[in-house]
This record gives C-alpha cells, structure tokens and sequence, in this order.
C-alpha cells in the first residue's frame, strides 16, 4: 500500500487468508484432509467464510496506510464479509468488491461428489449465502458494497480438473474427481449475460427488480458502467452516449438453449454450466461500432484491440 499510496490506480486483493496454527494433516480452515476428497462437503469446510473475513479485516486494518488508495476485493464469495466493508466504506475508506456469475447462480448442495469443475477459490457457497449475495446487489444499487459482477474466468486443460469418468468434460482417463488437488477455477467467458438472466428469471420472473428498476440496466451498470470506471476508462466505455466506443451485443432475452461443447466459445471445453438450459443468448457483438460476431456464423474478420 505505500508504494501505491500516491499512484492513479486500484489496488486488489484476493481476500482469502489462512488460519494461523494449522496442525499437521489438517488443511485451510482446521479441515482435515483425511475426510473424502472427492466430496464437495470436504472442499468447502476447507476455506469457510472465516478465511475471507480474516483477510477482509486484515486489509482493513491497514487501509490507513494509503487512505486516497482505492481498495478492491476481488471475487467475493462470503456475505458474512460485507457488513465489515459497509461499516468501513461508511467511515470514509475506499474500498469496493466484485462477485461473480458462480456465486450468484451455482449452490454448493446442488454440486455432487467428484465434479470438479465446480471448484474454485473462495468455493462455491450454499443457497442461503447466495440469496444474500442477490439481496446485497438490489436492496443497495446505489450505495453497495458489491459495485460489479464478474466472470473470474479461469480455464485450464480438462486433465488439470480431474474429472472422473461419470462427469461430462473427462478425457476418458482415470481420475480421482478429488476436490483437494484438481485446478481451481471456473470458464465461464461469454456466458455471463445468459446466466444472469436464466437465475433472474428464475428467482423474480419479469423483467424489473423489485423496486421497479429494468434488470437489464441493473446487469448493465454491474458488468459495464462500474467496471468501466473502476480503471477509470468510463470516457469511454460503459455507456451509450456519443464519443463513446460503439461495443454493443444484441441480446435476445426469450431465447432458450443449452450449454454443449459446441457452444462454449473458448478453447478448453470444461464448465460447471455445461448442460444447463440458458434464458437469452447473445445473437450479435459489436466493438467500437464494427461487427466482431455473430452467433449464426460465428467471429467476423480479425480481433483488433487499441490502447485504452
């Protein structure tokens, strides 16, 4: 924090920290490594929500180093974090988080044993944790602590992940499916917009939150508008607006389908979404006013990135 004290930029933290004193043979959290590896049960209790909220107050704790620094807690996984942050922010400190699509749309009671491609850091909580997370993005809009929502993508090759030989995705070899050692990490790019509004319709069945606000303007501002100015690009992306970047997707929000191989657009073909059916689908994408993509025939013409 003091080297970045006085520089334009967001400093971010993987707010997970282990607890002191671990035995031997025991793991994150004081679980015992000795329980089933293949259960998700056994992966969970390994980094409970005492794991983020020590490291939340130990980042906390030291805010004071570079007060004008903005903070920014990366993936936020636990509910029991956010009260520490909303008494902070409301004393002045600088600091924000992000979840993820994961957390707002997978349930841990709902992951069976050996599927490891719902493994990820902090992990994947139950129900209740996630009815808290949505509940934190729409009763606090305008003063929340969760400003945006975020893919945390994290491929790797299927071998890494694992997976035994009932899971869909494994490479036809003998794995174990075991939680403790397979790669952390859910893909997820490219689905974010369907899986926000599958688990919307799915929980509220309209198209308006409950105070009345379009959820599509809610997904707007989480995903586009605050991530643009997190990193201080909001002249020009996040909007509409002349002088703006033209980066628009159609969206078609009455269309269902379902997530196969053949419709994940990135390279290692291995998610927790696949098989599930999706609300929406993106149809066409659009950067900086040209044509990138559609779903009918796929990427247009060369990627082309500019300094932003």
């Amino acid at each position: 924090m003091e080297e970045l004290a006085d520089e334009k930029t967001v400093l971010m933290f993987h707010a997970e920290m282990e607890s002191p004193g671990n035995s031997e043979g025991q793991g994150h959290g004081g679980c015992s490594l000795s329980k089933a590896p293949t259960s998700y049960s056994t992966f969970l209790s390994s980094r409970p929500p005492k794991l983020e909220t020590t490291a939340v107050r130990e980042i906390l704790s030291l805010s004071h180093v570079a007060p004008d620094l903005p903070l920014h807690i990366v993936h936020l996984s636990a509910v029991e974090s956010i009260p520490m942050l909303r008494e902070a922010r409301g004393k002045g400190a600088k600091i924000t988080a992000e979840t993820c699509f994961h957390y707002l749309s997978l349930a841990a009671e709902d992951i069976q044993d050996g599927d490891t491609r719902f493994k990820c850091c902090p992990p994947v909580r139950g129900k209740a944790n996630q009815d808290q997370l949505w509940d934190e993005l729409l009763r606090h809009s305008s003063d929340g602590v969760i400003k945006t929502v975020v893919s945390d993508h994290s491929p790797c090759t299927p071998n890494l992940k694992m997976l035994p030989s009932h899971i869909p995705g494994n490479t036809g070899e003998v794995k174990s499916g075991n939680f403790m050692e397979a790669w952390g990490g859910i893909s997820s790019v490219g689905l974010g917009l369907p899986i926000l509004w599958t688990e919307i319709q799915r929980r509220y069945k309209g198209d308006s939150t409950p105070g009345g606000r379009p959820f599509l303007e809610e997904i707007a501002r989480w995903c586009c508008s605050n991530t643009a100015a997190q990193v201080s690009c909001d002249k020009l992306k996040g909007s509409l607006a002349v002088g703006f970047d033209g980066d628009v997707c159609i969206f078609d929000d009455k269309a269902e389908w379902v997530v196969e191989p053949s419709t994940m657009l990135f390279r290692n073909k291995c998610s927790p979404y696949q098989g599930k059916t999706m609300k929406g689908i993106v149809r066409e994408t659009w950067l900086r006013g040209q044509k990138v993509f559609t779903r009918s025939e796929g990427f247009h013409g060369k990627c082309s990135g500019v300094r932003v």
